[in-house]
């Protein structure tokens, strides 16, 4: 290969890499947390989050690293009242088309044994398109592009117990090519709440949604696409 074609190949995957993007800190109740530095986990700091091994979307819904992005178990757990607020932060994000989903799954015991089976994922919190085109930038994840964070409330009547948190974003720039985005992180919720969501809220990840369901698969740029959009899995418990 010829150095130029070298060089070129180089800036192209220096150009997709920086196209994509992960949580890498937290602010919770007020609390200021680290995420996982990826690429230098030998230097990481001890984090709340399920580390993840890239960058990289996930392309189906039923992919297994669509959960956490592949994260594993994280040493630290933030500790949240149900109703305080809880910031995630991005260093970097570019695509402005696509919904911003939180959800949260409540483990049957410790953290560190909470793998994010079965059917127990709920969402608190959820940005489609809030005006239509498609096409345009009134989006959760545009949202996210200009501020770098996102900001959810823990329901003031969940009840307390160990949980995961997912932020996903979910790309749609591309035609019938979705991208998932999900990071994880663990919570210790307390307060004196005594509700959970019901079946109907409930779902399994991954696999929360068919592949074809029309808020994963979509061509955004259509000539006729949609005028309306929504966001794939089950309502937000609310």
């Amino acid at each position: 290969m010829h150095l130029t074609s070298i060089i070129s190949a180089t800036a192209l995957l220096i150009a997709q890499a920086s196209a994509h993007g992960a949580v890498t800190s937290y602010v919770i109740d007020g609390k200021a947390y680290p995420g996982y530095t990826g690429f230098s986990p030998a230097s990481s700091p001890d984090t709340i989050q399920r580390q993840w091994p890239d960058y990289n979307p996930t392309m189906t819904v039923t992919d297994k690293k669509v959960m956490c992005n592949g994260g594993t178990s994280a040493k630290l757990t933030a500790t949240v009242a149900a109703g305080a607020k809880v910031t995630a932060k991005w260093s970097q994000w570019t695509h402005a088309q696509g919904p911003v989903m939180v959800w949260m799954y409540k483990c049957a015991g410790t953290i560190a044994a909470c793998d994010g089976s079965g059917k127990g994922w709920f969402k608190i919190d959820q940005m489609g398109m809030t005006a239509p085109p498609l096409s345009g930038t009134n989006w959760g994840t545009n949202k996210v592009l200009k501020e770098l964070q996102w900001t959810s409330t823990i329901p003031a009547k969940l009840a307390p117990g160990n949980y995961l948190i997912r932020h996903e974003l979910l790309a749609l720039h591309q035609a019938n090519t979705p991208q998932f985005y999900a990071e994880c992180a663990q919570l210790a919720v307390t307060g004196s709440g005594t509700s959970s969501p019901s079946g109907e809220f409930l779902a399994t990840i991954p696999g929360y949604a068919p592949q074809s369901d029309k808020g994963i698969t979509v061509d955004t740029y259509a000539n006729n696409a949609p005028t309306t959009y929504r966001c794939p899995g089950p309502e937000v418990w609310s």
